[in-house]
């Protein structure tokens, strides 16, 4: 497995802990873009792990949400693991 295959895995499991703390603390995306800059499209990128955020969005989506920006990051994720299911 390549660093980008990696890569994309990392993106979509911050994006399902995104996703579950984004539901936690309200029931749609649409409620999270009055509290950010994103739009719902917009935002929705990052739950899909389609989207690459940077310490500016993470700062900007933990205000949103009412955490603190170290929870979004906050999920397991072992790379030495994904490379060696691909092995």
């Amino acid at each position: 497995m390549n660093d980008k295959e990696i890569l994309k895995l990392y993106k979509k499991a911050f994006g399902d802990n995104l996703q579950r703390i984004r539901k936690e603390r309200t029931d749609t995306v649409r409620k999270v873009d009055t509290n950010t800059k994103f739009d719902a499209s917009n935002y929705h990128k990052y739950e899909t792990g389609k989207g690459n955020p940077t310490i500016e969005t993470l700062y900007s989506i933990a205000r949103g949400l009412g955490v603190e920006p170290k929870v979004l990051l906050d999920f397991k994720f072992d790379i030495d693991e994904e490379i060696k299911k691909d092995a």
